[in-house]
C-alpha cells in the first residue's frame, strides 16, 4: 500500500465547538507542531460525531486484502468492563466518560518521567496513521478494524528508558462515577495490561486515537488505547492514564482474576486451547462460516522471532 496524504486537513483543527470558536488561542497553545490533535470527545458520546474526522497517512504496515467490519458493529460489540460486562454496554453506557482534558502519566525507569497531556503524547511522533490489522477475540469471534494511531515506539524512545525497563505496564482510568461497571466486583481494578519491552517497541504495536477516519469513539477506549494486533483483544488495554517501565513482569487484571484461563503474552495460538473452548477456529463478525486461526493472528512473519525459543504452550 502506498503511503500518501490525506486531504489538507490540520490535527489541531479537531476540536470542540466552544474551542473552535476560539481557534486563534487554540492556535498560540498548539502552536506549529503537525501531530497537534485534540479529541473532541468533551461531550462524552460513544460514538464521534462526522466534525472529529482525523487527518492521517496510511501506512504500509496495513494487513491487506481484508473486508473492514462496519463501523456500528465495532462500537456495538466492544468488551469495557468498566462499562458493564454485555457487549453491548459499552455503547450504551460510554457516554459517561469525559475524555477531555486527559493526561497520562508516564512513570518508572525512564529518564523522562512526568504527566504528559494526551496531545503531547501524539506529538512524539509526527504524524498519526491508518494501521488496518486483524483484530481477535478470545471467545472465537474477529474484526478488521482500520485504526488510527502513534506508533508507542515513537513514544518509548522520547521519554528514554532506563537499562532496567524489561517490561511496560498500561493502567486505564479508574472513576466509578464516570465507569460504572467500576462499581462492580466484576475484575480487579484499575485494569492493568503489560507489554515485555521489545514488544511495546515492535512497529506493529501503536497507541490509537481514532478508527474509520474519526476521534475514537468512548465504547473503543477513548481517548488512548493500545492495540497489539497479534494479541488477544483484551491486551489493547482502554482509556490509558499510565505507562510504567518496571524491571519484573507485571501482575495484569485477567491473568490475576482467572490465570488459568489467560496467561501474560496472550499471543493468539490456535494450538492452545482456552479451558472453555477450541481457539482452532473463529468467526468473523458478519460472516457465517467459521475459519481457520492463523499463528499469531496472521502476523507470524513480524513477529515470531519475538518468541524465539519459548515455550509458547507453558508460556500461553
Amino acid at each position: 500500500m502506498l503511503i500518501r496524504k490525506s486531504p489538507d486537513i490540520r490535527y489541531s483543527e479537531i476540536t470542540p465547538r466552544e474551542v473552535y470558536l476560539n481557534r486563534r488561542r487554540f492556535l498560540l497553545r498548539a502552536g506549529a507542531a503537525t501531530a497537534g490533535w485534540l479529541a473532541a470527545g468533551a461531550a462524552g458520546s460513544a460514538g464521534a460525531p462526522a466534525e472529529q474526522k482525523l487527518a492521517y497517512d496510511k501506512s504500509d504496515l496495513s494487513t491487506r486484502g481484508e473486508t473492514l467490519t462496519p463501523r456500528e458493529t465495532i462500537a456495538a460489540h466492544a468488551n469495557f468492563f468498566e462499562f458493564g460486562s454485555g457487549k453491548g454496554d459499552p455503547a450504551r453506557y460510554a457516554g459517561s466518560l469525559r475524555t477531555r482534558p486527559w493526561t497520562v502519566a508516564i512513570e518508572g525507569h525512564v529518564h523522562k518521567p512526568g504527566r504528559y497531556d494526551v496531545d503531547d503524547v501524539l506529538r512524539m511522533h509526527p504524524a498519526l496513521e491508518e494501521r488496518i490489522y486483524r483484530m481477535r477475540c478470545v471467545e472465537g469471534w474477529s474484526m478488521v478494524i482500520p485504526w488510527i494511531g502513534i506508533p508507542l515506539l515513537s513514544v518509548i524512545r522520547k521519554v528514554e528508558p532506563l537499562s532496567k525497563a524489561r517490561f511496560v505496564a498500561f493502567e486505564t482510568l479508574y472513576d466509578p462515577e464516570q465507569m460504572p461497571g467500576q462499581k462492580r466486583d466484576l475484575l480487579p481494578w484499575p485494569y492493568v495490561e503489560g507489554l515485555r519491552l521489545d514488544e511495546a517497541m515492535h512497529p506493529l504495536t501503536i497507541l490509537a486515537v481514532g478508527l474509520y477516519g474519526e476521534v475514537l469513539p468512548n465504547a473503543n477506549g477513548a481517548p488512548l488505547r493500545l492495540v497489539v494486533p497479534w494479541k488477544y483483544g483484551f491486551k489493547s488495554i482502554k482509556s490509558i492514564v499510565a505507562i510504567r517501565f518496571v524491571e519484573t513482569q507485571p501482575r495484569t487484571t485477567w491473568n490475576r482474576a482467572a490465570p488459568r484461563e489467560y496467561g501474560f503474552y496472550a499471543n493468539v495460538n490456535p494450538k492452545v486451547p482456552h479451558p472453555r473452548w477450541s481457539q482452532a477456529r473463529e468467526r468473523r463478525i458478519g460472516e457465517f462460516f467459521q475459519r481457520d486461526t492463523l499463528m499469531f493472528n496472521g502476523y507470524a512473519d513480524q513477529v515470531a522471532g519475538l518468541y524465539a525459543g519459548m515455550d509458547l504452550r507453558k508460556l500461553y
